[in-house]
């Protein structure tokens, strides 16, 4: 009769050791959810955040210069013509020079365009070539803007 009793006292004791660790259990999950939720909602703020101000994209140097991105060219080469460059781009100028930075931009999107069009793969081959491909970006941007485009930063260039 002891040991009926013992053992109902033990599956007893079971019973409620397994009931008090589900309920622990379920209690470190529910919280470990709540936090993880947290930590995703910020990371996704803050990713769009950034993705805003990379939209933007307008930053002040000295507080007189600016920085534009002219955006994504893509052309196709003259030489092999089933080549195409794809070059992104910023323009460094003194802020209030542009009446109208944003047309500025095309203008000088159509001018690379054109520019592209008419190279070949050897020109923009090697360190030398990417050089002079600048160089002559630069002079476009710099005839275009009568000078009130400081310099064209290159930022990529991928030719397939």
């Amino acid at each position: 009769m002891a040991d009926a009793k013992d053992s109902k006292k033990g599956g007893k004791g079971w019973i409620g050791a397994l009931a008090l660790v589900t309920l622990v259990a379920v209690g470190t999950g529910g919280g470990l959810g709540v936090y993880l939720l947290g930590s995703v909602e910020k990371s996704v703020d803050l990713k769009k955040r950034e993705e805003a101000d990379k939209a933007v994209k307008v930053l002040n140097y000295t507080g007189e210069l600016s920085l534009r991105s002219v955006g994504s060219v893509v052309a196709n080469l003259a030489e092999p013509t089933d080549s195409w460059v794809r070059i992104e781009s910023s323009v460094v100028f003194k802020t209030g020079t542009l009446p109208n930075p944003d047309v500025t931009l095309a203008e000088i999107r159509a001018d690379a365009l054109a520019y592209l069009r008419t190279l070949s793969m050897a020109q923009i081959e090697g360190a030398s070539g990417l050089q002079h491909l600048r160089e002559d970006l630069n002079e476009r941007v710099a005839i275009r803007t009568k000078g009130a485009v400081r310099e064209l930063i290159v930022e990529s260039l991928v030719v397939q």
